[in-house]
């Protein structure tokens, strides 16, 4: 199990939301192990991709996984994006797969990657939707209870249209479009796999951390893996937003929704 496995179900609708032309030089926010940068390097053959993180062994790993596939127009750097260098208006586009819901300023941290797009440039990123449209959510929730830490990263800090859309607007981005993507997420082949991905999760750290018996939490988790046993593996449904922006360019910001 891996993050890329739990997410494979969004590939299909993300990868063509990015529109990468051949010769574009991209950057992808928040790049992880690098499966969007490398998807992205194979789609931009004359161009360049390169992937930001601010976990160094993500990276190192994303480093590895390049070579290993022969992918020489990707590079990936270790670094935060909101205070990261990126060289300015350098980039066609800019991506990220939940890569950007926990900057500490995100008008400042959306603010630098625009800087870093040429007028025009594009953003798309995919975000989770509110908490309560994301039953993987609201069901560790309801087994482990709410983390009611106000400085615990908030994996919904973009879920509210509104909001998002304000912060873009204040860094320079316009012509906002949500789109509204539905995709089952996956936790594994078995009960035992899946309970031993959630318990990677910080959030069910800290809540087994203050929970008493721990165990009996584990069991509560146990059994909520086998109510989402299929013959397919452990699936839970999810939310999210496809958001995509482009860097202003003297036009005002206008608001779309649309479904996916």
């Amino acid at each position: 199990m891996d993050y890329d496995a739990e997410l494979r179900r969004y590939a299909d609708v993300l990868v063509p939301a990015w529109g990468v032309g051949a010769g574009e030089q991209v950057v992808d926010v928040g790049c992880g192990a690098g499966w969007s940068s490398r998807e992205a390097a194979r789609l931009a053959a004359a161009g360049y991709v390169l992937g930001v993180d601010v976990s160094a062994a993500a990276v190192a790993q994303a480093r590895r996984r390049a070579s290993d596939e022969g992918l020489g127009n990707v590079a990936f750097e270790f670094g935060d994006a909101q205070e990261y260098r990126f060289p300015e208006r350098r980039f066609d586009l800019a991506i990220s797969r939940f890569g950007t819901m926990f900057f500490r300023d995100p008008v400042a941290a959306f603010g630098n990657i625009a800087r870093a797009l040429r007028p025009g440039g594009r953003l798309v990123m995919l975000v989770w939707q509110a908490r309560e449209h994301n039953e993987w959510a609201v069901a560790l929730d309801r087994v482990l209870g709410d983390d009611d830490d106000p400085e615990a990263a908030d994996a919904f800090s973009l879920g509210d249209p509104t909001t998002t859309a304000a912060i873009l607007d204040a860094a320079g981005f316009a012509d906002l479009d949500f789109a509204d993507v539905r995709r089952p997420v996956y936790y594994g082949p078995d009960v035992d796999t899946a309970v031993a991905w959630v318990r990677g999760f910080t959030s069910t750290k800290k809540a087994l951390e203050r929970l008493e018996p721990a165990a009996d939490a584990v069991g509560r988790l146990r059994e909520l893996m086998a109510q989402h046993r299929t013959g397919d593996g452990v699936w839970f449904d999810s939310a999210a937003w496809i958001v995509s922006a482009f860097r202003r360019a003297g036009s005002a910001r206008t608001g779309r929704r649309s479904d996916s």
